[in-house]
């Protein structure tokens, strides 16, 4: 795995955690929610700016897509 790639899917570790801190909910369905309502298609299609942003910022970027996309958590 090169560099690039472990840090990447070491910040969606992280901001999975966030998510799901802010939202009271465990990490499990905190990841089975961004997936289902396409958050995942859109970190890993915009990481390279979303990895200079907080994770305050992500986490509101991620429960608007995420609603966007059907999702209920708020």
């Amino acid at each position: 795995m090169s560099t690039q790639d472990k840090n990447i899917l070491e910040f969606l570790v992280a901001l999975i955690s966030e998510f799901a801190t802010h939202l009271g909910i465990t990490q499990d369905v905190a990841y089975n929610y961004i997936r289902k309502y396409h958050g995942l298609e859109y970190y890993f299609k915009h990481y390279n700016i979303l990895h200079t942003l907080s994770f305050e910022e992500n986490v509101e970027d991620l429960i608007q897509v995420c609603a966007n996309h059907g999702g209920l958590l708020r």
